[in-house]
């Protein structure tokens, strides 16, 4: 389902712009400058409205998370729910950010964050094809995929973010012994994952077409997607995959 246009995208964007990463390569390589403290990096790719970055970063804190999305109407919300977790404020009745003092950011009014408030996770707008631009060899511990998008026609499956030359970019990036994991509620999606994850140089050590009913279940954390779509009764397929 495409998310409607969000009020004020641009403004709301730019104020909390400190969280971002944009227009930088070789992330890895300035995590020093980027957060407090330098830590092992995760990445989300299509991190949604954040439920999931959000909790696992919180649940996980000895790592740096990188949250990607392509949607800006996407993202802000994302950056809004992480940023309104850490204490840092929220949106005013008039649709903008407002910082923990009151100080309402509009037009082109930036909040410099200061480091050490702003956590362990960075936002980026754009999407997997830039994966190798954004980070070096053997640099990222774990990547997650939730609920992607499934790209159903024949003529959109190298879109998939299981297609192989994505995961050829997963094995570049990832450390050795790191891991892929992917989850969906589209059969269809999940089994031709399995079968470009087996022809890949990642090796699939688990996955299953019920991931509530498993024993990966008591170390899931569910998205909003994820909640809603169980209710419906659509069962969830998980898979991990590590690079040799």
């Amino acid at each position: 389902m495409r998310m409607r246009k969000k009020r004020r995208c641009a403004e709301r964007l730019f104020a909390l712009s400190s969280l971002f990463c944009q227009n930088i390569t070789n992330i890895d390589n300035k995590c020093d400058m980027i957060f407090d403290k330098v830590r092992p990096i995760r990445l989300e790719i299509g991190c949604g409205k954040g439920d999931f970055i959000c909790q696992l970063s919180r649940r996980d804190p000895d790592y740096n998370y990188f949250a990607m999305e392509k949607v800006s109407d996407v993202i802000v919300v994302a950056a809004e729910k992480y940023a309104s977790s850490r204490g840092l404020g929220g949106l005013s009745p008039h649709g903008l950010w407002t910082d923990p003092d009151g100080r309402v950011y509009s037009e082109d009014e930036r909040w410099d964050i200061p480091v050490d408030m702003r956590g362990n996770v960075r936002f980026i707008t754009g999407d997997a094809e830039s994966l190798e631009e954004l980070f070096g060899p053997d640099s990222v511990s774990d990547i997650y995929a939730n609920f992607s998008d499934p790209w159903t026609k024949n003529s959109q499956t190298d879109r998939r973010l299981t297609a192989p030359g994505f995961l050829k970019k997963y094995g570049v990036i990832l450390r050795r012994g790191g891991s892929f994991r992917f989850k969906t509620d589209n059969i269809q999606l999940f089994e031709y994952s399995l079968e470009t994850v087996r022809s890949s140089d990642l090796e699939l050590t688990y996955y299953t077409h019920d991931l509530h009913a498993s024993d990966r279940n008591g170390n899931n954390i569910e998205t909003e997607y994820e909640r809603n779509f169980s209710a419906k009764g659509f069962k969830i397929n998980y898979l991990e995959a590590y690079k040799k």
